[in-house]
């Protein structure tokens, strides 16, 4: 196995209990959404791609682009047992490891309250 199905696997093992992180990706520049190159756009499809299939494994509770007046940002709420398991999935992203000037910030919900 790579290290994304380990992180993946472990995330949505039954016997960790599981826990909810916020992730806001940053762009590398408030315009990039409106601006980005075609190879920064290959990279932005190979990263919603990514985590789609995260998304599908119940790891990525949602994701997705955010609206922000400020310049748009990346929302994620990922599924996981710690931190260091979404550290890994973060640094596997194509959007970080493309080096394109991406990064994350990543906070633990306290509590979260999940509907089906």
């Amino acid at each position: 196995m790579n290290s994304r199905e380990d992180a993946a696997n472990a995330a949505t093992d039954g016997a960790s209990e599981a826990r909810y992180f916020f992730c806001r990706l940053l762009p590398p520049r408030p315009t990039f959404v409106l601006d980005m190159t075609d190879a920064e756009r290959t990279i932005m499809e190979t990263h919603a791609a990514y985590w789609a299939g995260y998304a599908e494994r119940g790891v990525a509770v949602i994701f997705g682009p955010v609206a922000d007046p400020a310049g748009p940002w990346g929302l994620g709420i990922v599924r996981a047992t710690n931190e260091a398991e979404v550290a890994s999935l973060q640094a596997n992203d194509p959007a970080i490891a493309a080096g394109i000037g991406m990064r994350y910030e990543t906070l633990p919900l306290l509590r979260a309250i999940v509907g089906r």
